[in-house]
């Protein structure tokens, strides 16, 4: 993984209605539905992911195949990132563990494909900002390792993906708004309901654990 981590901007203005989705994990039908139920329009409407589109769920390869939607966009995960190093044959047993199982499992054309989009995964941004007409959003994976935020300048990668340090120290007490944006969206832990602490939400809900997907307009 690259030490920096990588800025996508994109222009709100270009879209009717602006969604954001927490971890996915593989659940295709449930995010189908939650479009639905919005009336989700792929020529006018954009649904941006906190990452994590694949393991433990059933339809991994299927949800890995969004990043190539144009209504659709996406930040890495640390699931992709475990993904990205097992195919290049670098901690497979992580992978293995987390649910990555779904991949070695598969014929050899859809295995050809899961490869093919992988490396597709690995050119994701970890960072996307947004300019809503509420504001300026920003999403990532896991968290935004710094108290103020700035398009591009350098943050560590692997705390963008990984680190539940601020999460925790929300829950204990320790809050902490994040200032240069509006609003911040992370997924990576799961938690009951959306959690809001600061300027900082928390939109995992465990929708791969008998939970449910939780799919916001933020315009």
């Amino acid at each position: 993984m690259s030490d920096v981590a990588k800025y996508q901007r994109i222009d709100g203005s270009r879209y009717r209605r602006i969604f954001v989705v927490g971890d996915i994990h593989g659940c295709l039908q449930q995010l189908n539905q939650a479009l639905s139920a919005q009336h989700f329009c792929e020529s006018e409407d954009l649904l941006l992911s906190v990452g994590d589109l694949i393991d433990r769920g059933k339809d991994s390869l299927s949800c890995l195949a969004l990043i190539n939607q144009p209504w659709f966009a996406c930040v890495r995960g640390n699931h992709e990132q475990m993904a990205i190093d097992a195919v290049r044959g670098q901690n497979v047993e992580r992978w293995l563990r987390n649910g990555g199982d779904w991949f070695y499992k598969l014929a050899p054309a859809d295995e050809a494909l899961a490869r093919e989009l992988i490396a597709q995964a690995d050119e994701l941004p970890h960072i996307i900002e947004i300019d809503t007409h509420e504001g300026q959003v920003v999403i990532a994976h896991a968290d935004y390792p710094l108290s103020h935020y700035s398009c591009g300048q350098a943050v560590d990668a692997y705390e963008v993906i990984w680190s539940r340090q601020r999460l925790e120290d929300s829950k204990a007490g320790n809050i902490q708004p994040i200032d240069g944006a509006q609003r911040f969206f992370f997924g990576h832990t799961p938690v009951e309901n959306v959690q809001q602490f600061a300027n900082q939400l928390y939109i995992d809900t465990g929708a791969v654990f008998d939970g449910r997907l939780t799919l916001l307009q933020i315009q």
